[in-house]
């Protein structure tokens, strides 16, 4: 048990701040991992750190749902394009280059941390002249009413994209979906962190079973175990500090969070 406790406690942290901002923890925990276990193979580390983020983004779910703050008509459908990009990742993580990937996606991160720090607020009517036909009322747990509308088509596509991006880097794709959802889409923010973590789990456990069926978990159920617990614990602190914390800071939070998983995933590259 002692050897499980720094695994316990990784995963509480990882799971309190990914459910917080909605994006899984696993940009948290991929950089951890490969340092760690450096004997390891980068399959075997992203289907830890995917299996972990599913743990994690379904117990925040629990909570989020009893704020009845989660769309779930619109996860649903995200769902329908995001699980098979979860799982042609997973399938595709073997293959791919990782260096020229990692590289380009180390930069759409940051240009995207920069994005949601520096952008200029929508005006009210921005849904309207987008093409957002999709709309949505939800009235959550405290009350308050939730009105915005969206283009389907385009939540789809950026689902699929998010789906297989998770999978094949094992980050779990929060840190991509809220400022899509918000910025692209015109979510509001603390709508999209919980949506965002209800199709979270659903891509990370398509993509943690395809994982499973080619063998990469098998030699990390050991590590799997302590930080799964410790992030299912973590989740539901994060949730409940969610209503606590402005939007506004929310956002900043995820922004900070790219800009340090993309100068990771650079660094990567180029010391590999």
């Amino acid at each position: 048990m002692p050897e499980y406790l720094p695994l316990i406690l990784l995963g509480f942290v990882i799971g309190t701040l990914g459910t917080l901002i909605g994006a899984g923890g696993g940009f948290i925990l991929m950089p951890i991992l490969l340092l760690s276990y450096p004997q390891r193979s980068a399959e075997e580390l992203t289907a830890i750190s995917l299996a972990v983020v599913f743990f994690n983004a379904a117990s925040g779910s629990i909570s989020y749902a009893r704020m009845k703050r989660i769309d779930y008509r619109s996860g649903l459908l995200f769902l329908t394009a995001g699980i098979p990009g979860a799982v042609m990742g997973a399938m595709t993580v073997a293959y791919v280059p990782r260096q020229a990937f990692n590289t380009v996606f180390g930069l759409v991160l940051l240009a995207a941390s920069l994005f949601i720090l520096f952008r200029s607020p929508r005006p009210p009517d921005s849904s309207a002249r987008l093409g957002a036909r999709f709309k949505r009322v939800l009235t959550d747990a405290a009350g308050r009413r939730h009105a915005f509308a969206y283009n389907l088509p385009l939540g789809m596509s950026l689902s699929f994209l998010v789906g297989f991006a998770s999978s094949l880097l094992g980050i779990g794709g929060g840190i991509i979906h809220v400022p899509a959802m918000v910025h692209l889409l015109d979510f509001p923010v603390h709508i999209a962190t919980a949506t965002s973590h209800f199709v979270l789990a659903g891509m990370a456990l398509a993509g943690t079973l395809v994982h499973g069926a080619t063998g990469s978990l098998r030699e990390g159920l050991g590590p799997l175990l302590g930080l799964a617990v410790g992030a299912g614990i973590g989740a539901q602190i994060g949730a409940r500090l969610s209503p606590r914390i402005h939007g506004r800071w929310i956002m900043r939070a995820l922004a900070g969070a790219l800009a340090l998983v993309g100068i990771r995933i650079l660094l990567a590259a180029v010391w590999s």
